[in-house]
């Protein structure tokens, strides 16, 4: 008797029981899900060399333009030092134009004095044209002798500043390598992967570590073709991601990107029309609170 009485006490309650069940276990009714996805970064070296230090570990987040580690550079500072002994030496070269043109310069206007004087003479009849002559000779031939001096001595000058501009222009190619041989990190993000350890030898173009902008998140979402109009670039979505506990939390979306060919559904994904054999993938920006995860499921509601 006691057994018929709680039967009839459950199969009384049943629906009940089945009900809260139902509301407990209830889902958001998306119009699309996906999955989620960061701009993800290889970094690697600009410089061969021994690792000095190597600060990016997995997991951290760095900030952009953050030094992460050096690369050993003393064969390129040894180099730079010579360059600018190379460099000072050819300055100190450099010929004084104007002191060694300066004798010239004051035999030519002693000479001109000289003409004059003798002019005034030969017009008193003091004087002998022959005189004026010779004088007028030995002037043409010290003006002469200034404009060779002038030209060899400009030659030999800017001979000498090409010189230096070359190792000048070697130096900035140093002073750029030794800039790469330290290793800045390009974006904020967090650090995925790493590659190698201080003290191992690097070389140009070998990959150091991998990291990713997961602070600005992209769900990568399935619509069919007949939700292509209700969508369109800029647009303002909800996207849902699950805490568990038949829980959810809601976050702003934006679309970015609208695929402009249509694919095979991916076997993960579910569309709204699970008949659909075609779809469109678009990309919602997520701002991440710290919650959302490379690889995330997420869905995305269109409408209010």
């Amino acid at each position: 008797m006691n057994t018929n009485k709680l039967y009839f006490i459950f199969a009384a309650m049943l629906p009940l029981v089945l009900s809260l069940m139902s509301c407990s276990g209830s889902k958001i009714e998306s119009d699309a899900s996906g999955t989620f996805e960061a701009t993800e970064v290889i970094v690697s070296a600009e410089a061969t060399g021994k690792i000095l230090s190597f600060t990016a570990e997995e997991g951290t987040v760095l900030e952009a333009g953050q030094t992460v580690g050096v690369v050993d550079s003393t064969q390129l500072y040894l180099r730079k030092k010579q360059l600018l002994a190379n460099t000072k030496s050819v300055e100190s070269r450099r010929p004084e134009i104007g002191k060694q043109i300066a004798s010239l310069q004051q035999q030519i206007a002693t000479q001109k004095t000289e003409k004059r004087r003798f002019e005034n003479l030969v017009k008193a009849g003091a004087a002998n044209q022959k005189q004026l002559d010779d004088i007028n000779s030995g002037l043409a031939l010290l003006e002469r002798q200034l404009v060779a001096q002038q030209s060899s001595l400009s030659t030999s000058d800017r001979g000498l500043i090409e010189d230096a501009s070359a190792f000048k222009a070697q130096i900035d190619q140093l002073n750029d390598q030794l800039a790469k041989c330290r290793i800045v990190n390009p974006l904020s993000g967090t650090v995925l992967t790493k590659y190698v350890e201080p003290n191992e030898v690097t070389a140009q173009g070998k990959p150091l570590y991998k990291i990713a902008d997961t602070e600005n998140m992209k769900l990568r979402a399935y619509i069919t073709n007949a939700q292509l109009s209700q969508i369109k670039l800029g647009q303002t979505v909800k996207v849902y991601i699950d805490k568990g506990d038949n829980d959810s939390k809601e976050y702003s979306g934006k679309i970015e990107w609208i695929s402009d060919k249509a694919e095979f559904t991916p076997k993960t994904i579910q569309t709204k029309d699970e008949r659909a054999n075609l779809v469109y993938a678009v990309k919602i920006a997520v701002k991440n609170d710290g919650l959302i995860k490379i690889g995330m499921y997420g869905e995305v509601k269109f409408g209010q």
